[in-house]
């Protein structure tokens, strides 16, 4: 989870745009929703966001056209931007890209890699903004520059290198039901091979050294890990 970043979602399909900042608002995000790229360039004239995601298929002005504009203006020039896309259209793909998305998303998509998504992109191209410096959940921080965690504003001690990770990822996904195979790709890694001691050993380790804030760690029966209060 990172705090007070605001992400716009610009999607002409209601369902679509109210599921995405739902989930977004979940993780802890602020999020603005607008139809159409007319609404949207209004409001970036008032305030810029941390991150878009655009789809490609809009009313009028499309996606393609927006992101062009968007990297042309200096303003915006390196405003991240992660593309919707149709399923199975690889030339929406290419164009997103090659114009300048930092990412893209297939439609249809799960919450789950959107979010994980969103957080691989802040972290590529925002790392200097002191928004993602510290993260944070309930009572538990983490200092990234640092790589110090405290729990109730006292200092956790004997944390390994590889038990920050683990937590940095539970916070920056908290209340998402986690699978174990994706928690070993995205902190070792590789994927997951059977490899559940090692990601179980490292549960157990955090959520002592964390004490009462370790209660926090849920296991998810025949799933895999979320962080939740």
């Amino acid at each position: 989870m990172v705090k007070n970043m605001k992400i716009y979602i610009v999607e002409d399909d209601p369902g679509i745009r109210e599921v995405v900042q739902y989930a977004l608002e979940s993780a802890k995000f602020e999020t603005e929703g607008f139809e159409s790229g007319a609404e949207f360039f209004k409001e970036i004239e008032k305030s810029l966001p941390h991150l878009v995601l655009l789809d490609i298929m809009l009313p009028g002005e499309d996606g393609i056209s927006i992101l062009k504009k968007l990297r042309s203006a200096p303003k915006t020039k390196t405003l991240p931007v992660i593309m919707l896309t149709a399923k199975g259209s690889e030339v929406d793909k290419v164009r997103a890209l090659d114009m300048g998305a930092d990412d893209y998303i297939p439609k249809p998509f799960g919450v789950t890699e959107m979010i994980s998504r969103v957080n691989a992109v802040l972290r590529r191209t925002v790392p200097e903004n002191p928004a993602i410096r510290e993260t944070a959940y309930a009572n538990i921080v983490l200092n990234n520059a640092k790589r110090e965690v405290y729990v109730n504003n006292k200092k956790v001690n004997g944390l390994t290198f590889k038990e920050f990770e683990l937590l940095h990822y539970l916070t920056e996904n908290a209340e998402i039901a986690l699978t174990r195979e994706r928690i070993m790709k995205a902190v070792w890694g590789f994927d997951y091979e059977g490899e559940s001691r090692t990601l179980d050993m490292h549960i157990r380790c955090l959520r002592k050294k964390l004490g009462s804030a370790g209660e926090y760690i849920k296991t998810i029966r025949n799933v895999g890990y979320k962080l939740e209060e």
